[in-house]
């Protein structure tokens, strides 16, 4: 993944050089100058659910860039001070008003390449009724067979998809960690 470098510290403004910091690190960090403060750079997190009403599952068009139009799972950035489950829970309100009972982690997938670990949880719907906010074109209920996998956004919903379907079908639900290469 190519990175856009830090430039200037954060806590001075003063220009950073990329070295290893004085403190034993095994690998090259920005450091400040002036300062010396040291700036690491860590993954961002996308939290989310897998909406479920009986045999169905809830997605969400998209009405933001990236993937305009498509169709995704509600989820987002996680936010500081919030839980993994409270930011999954506030993105599902957010994209589609649903209202649910949250469950048990699902899925954390790996997408080193894009700097990301996105995280979904089960979320049983209380009512196949929704509200989508501005971020979401529509949300719709859809059965196994009617999802439109060729329009799926991204693929870390595919495949948490792809293993909910295939442990809902076994009848009996799992704990997934995947890399997405």
């Amino acid at each position: 993944m190519l990175r856009t470098p830090i430039k200037h510290c954060k806590n001075c403004g003063a220009a950073v050089l990329y070295r290893l910091p004085d403190d034993d690190d095994t690998k090259e960090r920005a450091v400040c100058t002036v300062c010396h403060t040291i700036h690491y750079e860590n993954p961002l997190n996308v939290v989310g659910t897998v909406p479920y009403w009986g045999n169905k599952i809830l997605l969400c068009k998209r009405n933001i860039e990236p993937r305009f139009g498509k169709w995704t799972l509600p989820a987002g950035f996680m936010e500081l001070f919030e839980t993994l489950a409270e930011g999954a829970a506030r993105e599902t309100l957010e994209e589609a008003g649903a209202q649910f009972e949250m469950e048990d982690i699902f899925s954390i997938l790996n997408v080193a390449r894009v700097g990301q670990v996105h995280m979904f949880y089960l979320a049983r719907l209380l009512s196949d009724t929704f509200s989508p906010g501005f971020e979401t074109i529509e949300a719709r209920l859809f059965a196994e067979e009617e999802i439109p996998w060729d329009e799926i956004a991204f693929r870390t919903v595919k495949a948490t998809l792809e293993h909910y379907f295939a442990d809902r079908r076994a009848g009996q639900f799992s704990f997934h960690a995947i890399d997405i290469v």
